[in-house]
């Protein structure tokens, strides 16, 4: 399978992106069941990217019955390494207007019925979540939209993105309390994507777009769907831009982001005791850490040649690891 090392997550409003060329889609199995559509293939600025319609094409996912698991699950098996999220969201702050764009640094997550970790069964994992987006991601993606003349909007760096479940939009009561959190935007999607992402060891950063003052602002009408659609045809010209010049840059000067090794010291479970379904399930993304394991031992009692040295990691793979 063709490796790629950025992927885009694209949400409503952002189904095709025009710029990419020799395209070609491919459909990924995993064992948490299929993503939430084919895997397009393509190129910008000279460099090969994966991306997935978060709700399918034809929209036809709500935001409660996304695959997130296998969504994320696919952009790993592609090689995946930086995850751009591209989603509409609510405005919770008067100088966030409508058509306006937010990278955020924070989320609070208020969703109730998402499946959040990929461990479990026989594994206990805890990942550090206190930054959960990239900050060296979310600078890239800030400073591409900073760097374009986009009408009718202006960037805001940083601020928290509250996650709700849905498919309903928010109550006056809530919009006002979230207001009160001091909380930024407000979306639908972006949880429990971010935290599988760096279960998955993969950088992640939002590039968000306001449609909406969701129904706090007196002045303003409360979110409707035509609403939000509207502005997103506004803004969907605008987010292909963004996209292109972030994976130019980004492919220029790829960070090393703490997501790449965010499981080093997450796994609790010992290795031997981890039922060996879940190690079938689970071996995409764990092997970096037990190959790490593996290459520590070796270095620590130097104690194997490097032709040993390959046969060791072969056996340790596959009759123990399973990996």
């Amino acid at each position: 399978m063709e490796q790629v090392k950025i992927g885009i997550i694209g949400g409503s409003g952002l189904y095709k992106m025009e710029a990419l060329q020799d395209v070609a889609e491919v459909q990924i199995n995993t064992p948490f069941g299929s993503p939430s559509d084919a895997v397009i293939l393509g190129t910008l600025e000279e460099t090969r990217v994966a991306f997935l319609a978060r709700h399918g094409r034809d929209h036809t996912l709500l935001p409660s019955e996304l695959p997130f698991r296998a969504n994320i699950y696919a952009m790993k098996s592609l090689g995946v390494e930086y995850l751009i999220s591209a989603s509409a969201v609510g405005s919770l702050k008067v100088e966030v207007k409508p058509l306006d764009m937010v990278v955020p640094d924070q989320f609070i997550d208020r969703t109730k019925s998402r499946i959040s970790t990929f461990f479990g069964e026989g594994i206990v994992g805890h990942i550090a979540f206190g930054d959960p987006i990239c900050p060296k991601l979310a600078e890239i993606l800030s400073e591409a939209i900073a760097s374009l003349t986009l009408p009718e909007v202006t960037l805001h760096r940083g601020g928290t993105y509250v996650c709700m479940e849905g498919p309903a939009f928010s109550t006056k009561a809530e919009s006002h309390l979230y207001r009160s959190w001091g909380a930024t935007i407000i979306g639908m999607t972006n949880l429990p994507e971010a935290k599988l992402a760096r279960e998955a060891e993969i950088a992640y950063a939002t590039l968000a777009m306001a449609t909406d003052y969701d129904c706090w602002h007196e002045d303003h009408d409360s979110v409707t769907v035509e609403m939000v659609i509207g502005n997103l045809m506004k803004n969907a010209v605008n987010a292909q831009h963004v996209i292109q010049e972030t994976v130019r840059r980004l492919s220029q000067n790829p960070p090393t982001s703490e997501a790449h090794s965010a499981l080093k010291y997450a796994i609790l479970t010992p290795w031997e005791k981890v039922p060996e379904a879940t190690k079938e399930k689970l071996g995409l993304l764990l092997k970096n850490i037990y190959d790490a394991k593996i290459a520590d031992y070796a270095t620590r009692y130097h104690r194997v040649g490097s032709d040993s040295w390959r046969s060791i990691i072969a056996w340790f793979r596959t009759a123990h690891l399973k990996l």
